[in-house]
């Protein structure tokens, strides 16, 4: 028993210096620059490592009203959540009938879209494509061009594999539509797998800044990470004014983390163990609609 109880203390012991390694590489450097929003100009010049002696938060009022926050924020919002949200639902309704088997040749057209996740984005010929369409500089036409990918369907598929398919069939017998059985039965059995990429997606979108950067020309459609990116030009020497405009552009991904974690881990672990399994063959079952 003394032996077992010396290994789990050297395991422990084990644990917890790798645990002190790993916050000192990530979590130190968010702190120092938690520090320097706090301090004064003047005052980081003097003495920039140390601790601010001054507390003041007037470079979160003053990175809000020279950064534009206001409206930047209301931008990032709508393209991180709207073309998120379109991107969940058209993953489900794509995966289902896959995961099914209700295709022919369903495994070849699955590894093709796992295959597709792993190319590059063609920025040029989307640059061209925006500005034959009518699309370019344009919010709409933002949206539409980052809602349109296929990111989390692998996990979709997954998941839906692990939903038993006496399901489907008690569906049918009880005369609900195909719509309706996804919105109702399929969507709400999947919300770890949706969580999961609802958070990958939200912060994609969020910090997404070569996209805006081509695609919006206009200042007023600007997303904070284009906001944000203005500091480093015009402020680059006020250093506690650019920590408190990324900490303000790095707060709403830390509430949607605080509110999500939870499903995260468990939506990797299942969609990953579960899609690794072919797609097995099946015909639709037919209901009353």
């Amino acid at each position: 028993m003394s032996l077992r109880l010396r290994e789990m203390t050297r395991t422990g012991g084990l644990q917890l210096v790798c645990l002190v390694i790993s916050v000192g590489f990530f979590a130190l450097p968010l702190i120092y620059l938690a520090l320097q929003a706090f301090k004064t100009n003047n005052e980081f010049l003097n003495d920039p490592t140390g601790l601010p002696h001054s507390w003041t938060m007037s470079n979160f009022s003053d990175a809000w009203t020279e950064g534009d926050f206001s409206s930047e924020m209301v931008n990032s919002l709508l393209y991180a959540i709207v073309p998120d949200v379109i991107t969940l639902i058209l993953g489900v309704f794509l995966a289902f009938p896959i995961s099914r088997g209700w295709f022919k040749h369903s495994n070849a057209l699955y590894g093709f879209f796992v295959f597709s996740g792993f190319l590059p984005a063609g920025l040029i010929p989307l640059f061209i494509e925006a500005q034959k369409i009518g699309t370019y500089n344009s919010r709409i036409g933002y949206l539409i061009m980052t809602s349109l990918t296929g990111a989390g369907f692998f996990f979709f598929v997954g998941y839906i594999k692990t939903i038993p398919r006496e399901m489907d069939e008690a569906a049918a017998l009880d005369g609900c539509g195909y719509i309706r059985y996804i919105f109702t039965m399929i969507i709400p059995q999947m919300k770890p797998a949706l969580a999961t990429f609802g958070i990958f997606g939200f912060v994609a979108g969020w910090n997404n800044l070569i996209l805006p950067l081509v695609m919006l020309n206009d200042q007023s459609l600007w997303p904070v990470t284009r906001g944000l990116f203005s500091f480093f030009g015009q402020y680059s020497s006020q250093w506690p004014l650019v920590s408190a405009a990324t900490i303000i552009v790095a707060l709403p991904i830390l509430a949607v983390f605080a509110i999500l974690q939870r499903n995260l881990v468990e939506g990797v672990a299942g969609g990953a163990a579960a899609g690794s399994r072919g797609v097995n063959t099946a015909q639709p079952v037919e209901n009353n609609e």
